[in-house]
């Protein structure tokens, strides 16, 4: 007969167990067979499977294309990290004051409100508001005598609408967890420094700033990563034009493997996408770590 402990035991797996079986459904089963199809050239019609080793690899390493669209993505993350985690930081830091909690509840809320919206609803509207002709940007723009501006349809122009986006809506998730971590700074550190007639500037380098600094560092690998495998909104504003202006390396690996039927090459991609997504996290890791142990 079981012991209470070996029962209790196996209910803990039984109730994990639909977790593990969702894990291996959506994640592991696709990365292992993306893995495998990115030495095979797939005829989807037939069936047919044909070994080919790295050739699918070679075929995207000499597409300029390939490369224009990781140009773009570190591009995209570059300005996407400045900008969710840099303003996200700024407005968490004016927001932690004396402010009365109707106010800081209101502010909060508005400023989470965009996280919790589709993307997709997102997009939607802001190519509305981007369109060159009926845009309501462009129509004040027009009124103050500035002139139409192509948020869309200029390739100097367009990443740039795409990461005002981006910003826009996860701005907020970032200001969330900051005023989090600021709040968290032990009171009695700011007041031996209020006492010290420490300047505010001061405080905020030399206490809030180390104090926070593990949470700057999840910030930013959670908007690298997420920058990795930006598609959506790009998906929808632009369709990666013009030309490829805007076209991100996730867009490149779905092209390659629905649009043109490549399946080994779409694999291949996504396979070095995942490659670069774990080399720049550890690489983020190991800078963060030096910095803290030099704090």
């Amino acid at each position: 007969m079981a012991t209470l402990a070996a029962r209790e035991a196996r209910a803990g797996y039984l109730f994990l167990l639909p977790a593990y079986l969702l894990y291996l459904l959506f994640l592991a089963i696709p990365l292992v067979a993306s893995l495998g199809l990115s030495f095979y050239e797939v005829d989807r019609l037939k069936l047919d499977f044909t070994f080919v080793g790295f050739e699918n690899f070679d075929w995207i390493f000499t597409d300029p294309r390939f490369w224009r669209t990781f140009q773009n993505t570190f591009f995209f993350i570059s300005m996407s990290v400045i900008g969710n985690v840099g303003t996200g930081l700024l407005l968490a830091v004016a927001l932690d004051r004396a402010i009365s909690a109707p106010v800081l509840y209101t502010l909060r809320l508005a400023y989470f409100l965009p996280v919790l919206v589709s993307l997709a609803f997102v997009s939607f509207i802001w190519k509305f508001l981007f369109s060159t002709d009926l845009g309501a940007i462009n129509y004040y723009l027009r009124r103050i005598g500035i002139g139409n501006v192509g948020w869309l349809t200029d390739a100097d122009v367009a990443m740039y609408s795409v990461i005002i986006i981006d910003v826009w809506k996860n701005v907020g998730f970032f200001i969330i967890i900051f005023l989090a971590a600021l709040q968290g700074v032990p009171r009695n550190l700011l007041e031996a420094a209020a006492i010290d007639g420490a300047k505010a500037r001061t405080v905020m380098l030399r206490i809030k700033i180390p104090f926070i600094a593990p949470v700057i560092l999840f910030c930013v690998t959670y908007a690298t990563i997420g920058g990795l495998q930006v598609f959506d909104s790009i998906r929808i504003l632009t369709n990666g034009g013009p030309g490829d202006a805007t076209r991100s390396v996730v867009m490149y690996m779905v092209s390659e493997a629905f649009s043109a039927g490549q399946l080994g090459t779409g694999s291949a991609s996504a396979l070095t996408l995942l490659i670069v997504i774990t080399v720049v996290v550890a690489l983020q890791m190991g800078v963060a770590r030096l910095f803290l142990r030099r704090m």
